[in-house]
């Protein structure tokens, strides 16, 4: 006999149901935490993999940063892909250390990592450490941060050397040129440090520049036999001239100047007129006696009647101007020309050359002589006048052809 009833089947069956429910909501639970899980893994492996690739690009990134300042660095050490466009830098007083030095390159644009060359200095500071030399020197990157700093120094970026002599009464258009054809150094940087450099040697020390003047060391750039570095320094070289002239610029020669009552700038503008008027040693002593003359007597000889100080101008001085140079020729002739029709009372406004020792010696020690003219022939013959008479019929006699 069956004793359930239709309620009771209706719970078995609700009951079921609800076990049934039960279990498909553990099973649906059981899969959704599987499926977090694998969610959870995968964002986790996305993640990694994200962290791992940002941290190979930003060492990549750092990488190429690093690399590439150290080809500027050594770049800017051994010149590998430097040109040699030249810069003008100008040092108007000496400087001390490598550090300042390295600073005025950076600012000129010859360096870019100066912080790492400082470095590279102070090891290096045997071979390249101040003191740099006040002067005016032309560099170019090619030459890496050594041969700037060696240069800098006043030493040479060479050991190839050239002989080079210059005759006695050449002038500074002369000099240079003979310099730049030799390859010693640069024409502009020449002339730069020609005129604005302040050296301590003493024939030049209060030298200055002078409108009036076409170049300031004009006479104080000793004519000699001289040996110089192929490419070395205008500064450099300039001061091989001016210590050979402080040295044979005797003390005899300075006392006798205050005998005289001359500066050095009158005996050096006096010498060397008298070097470029004088066809031999022999002449140059009577010569200077008639300057001299002239110079006590300027109301009745107000010019020196001299040819070779307007020579100056028109052979040396006008060839040299360029179409930027501050003055021309007719401007520096009028501080120049001495002879019979000119304006300038006394010496010119500086020396017409670089005079040798026989032509400072004959400007401070002249001869004893009255005469007050004197002229050459074409021989280089000399003869001399105490009056202006005396002067016209000799110069009828023995020159005819001049004009006077």
């Amino acid at each position: 006999m069956d004793n359930r009833n239709p309620n009771n089947q209706n719970r078995d069956i609700y009951f079921s149901n609800e076990v049934e429910k039960s279990v498909s909501t553990v099973k649906n639970t059981s899969v959704n935490n599987s499926q977090n899980k694998k969610r959870s893994v995968k964002a986790k492996k996305s993640k990694g993999v994200g962290s791992t690739y940002l941290f190979f690009i930003v060492v990549i990134a750092v990488s190429l940063v690093v690399s590439v300042y150290a080809i500027f660095c050594m770049n800017d050490v051994l010149a590998i892909t430097k040109t040699k466009s030249s810069v003008t830098v100008s040092l108007t007083e000496e400087v001390k250390s490598s550090d300042e030095a390295i600073n005025i390159l950076a600012d000129n644009g010859l360096i870019r990592c100066k912080n790492f060359c400082k470095i590279f200095a102070k090891y290096r500071n045997r071979y390249v450490g101040g003191p740099y030399e006040a002067g005016v020197y032309y560099l170019n990157g090619k030459m890496g941060l050594e041969g700037m700093l060696i240069t800098l120094q006043g030493a040479n970026f060479t050991d190839e050397t050239v002989t080079v002599t210059f005759p006695e009464g050449y002038t500074t258009p002369q000099i240079i040129d003979k310099l730049v054809d030799n390859d010693v150094c640069d024409k502009s940087a020449l002339i730069s440090v020609i005129q604005s450099t302040d050296y301590t040697y003493s024939l030049v020390t209060d030298l200055k520049a002078s409108e009036k003047v076409p170049y300031r060391l004009e006479g104080y750039l000793f004519p000699d036999t001289y040996e110089f570095y192929v490419g070395e320094s205008a500064s450099s070289t300039v001061r091989k001239f001016l210590e050979n002239g402080d040295k044979k610029f005797t003390e005899k020669f300075r006392k006798r100047a205050k005998e005289l009552d001359l500066s050095t700038y009158e005996v050096m503008t006096i010498a060397s007129i008298i070097q470029k008027e004088a066809a031999n040693e022999d002449q140059m002593k009577t010569i200077s006696a008639i300057i001299h003359n002239r110079l006590d007597d300027t109301v009745n000889f107000p010019t020196l009647g001299c040819q070779s100080t307007s020579d100056y101008i028109s052979n040396y001085v006008k060839p040299s101007l360029s179409s930027t140079s501050a003055h021309t020729a007719d401007y520096y002739m009028a501080y120049y020309n001495t002879n019979n029709i000119s304006t300038v009372v006394g010496l010119p406004a500086g020396p017409i050359c670089n005079p040798g020792a026989a032509a400072i010696e004959a400007a401070l020690y002249p001869a004893d002589t009255d005469a007050m003219f004197f002229f050459h022939d074409t021989q280089g013959n000399m003869y001399t006048a105490k009056t202006n008479s005396e002067f016209k019929s000799k110069v009828a006699k023995y020159a005819p052809y001049l004009e006077y």
